[in-house]
C-alpha cells in the first residue's frame, strides 16, 4: 500500500498537505515550514520547525513513549529521527511531524484524531494483508 501526501500550500509559518491512499483523499495535513532541505538543496533544517524532505519513506505502527500510544512512524528520512503521523491542531503541535485532519481554516486542523484513526486502520489492514506500507511525499 503506498499514500501520497502532495504538499498543496507552502506558507512561512506551515505546509498544507492531502494525504491520499490510492486514488482516495483520506484528509488534510499539517507539518512545520517546508524548506527545500536535502543534498545539494539550497534550504537549511531548524530543528523542529522543518518539513521533511520530499520523497518515499517505509511506515512502521510502533509504540510512541511520548504520545502513549501506537502510532505510524516513518523510517530513513536523512537528518530526521521519530517522525510520526499523529493528530494536532495547529503547527504548534509538531515537531517535524505530520498532522493528519480536515482543514478548515488557515494553518489549523479539525476531527484529527477521526482521521489518525482512519490512517491507522488503512496501515493495520494493509499489514494483515501483508503489504508493506510506504509514503510518498511530493
Amino acid at each position: 500500500m503506498e499514500f501520497l501526501l502532495q504538499r498543496t500550500e507552502k506558507h512561512k509559518d506551515y505546509t498544507i498537505g492531502c494525504l491520499f491512499a490510492g486514488n482516495e483523499l483520506i484528509c488534510n495535513t499539517l507539518e512545520p515550514t517546508w524548506r527545500d532541505i536535502g543534498l545539494g538543496r539550497k534550504g537549511r533544517k531548524v530543528p523542529g520547525r522543518t518539513a521533511i524532505p520530499e520523497g518515499r519513506y517505509p511506515v512502521v505502527i510502533t509504540y510512541s513513549p511520548k504520545f502513549a500510544a501506537w502510532l505510524p512512524l516513518l523510517l530513513h528520512v536523512p537528518g530526521f529521527e521519530g517522525i510520526r503521523i499523529h493528530a494536532g491542531n495547529s503547527v504548534e503541535d509538531t515537531a517535524g511531524c505530520i498532522l493528519v485532519g480536515e482543514n478548515l481554516k488557515p494553518g489549523r486542523l479539525f476531527s484529527s484524531k477521526l482521521f489518525l484513526y482512519r490512517v491507522k486502520k488503512k496501515i493495520v489492514e494493509a499489514k494483515e494483508r501483508g503489504e508493506g506500507v510506504w509514503i510518498v511525499i511530493k
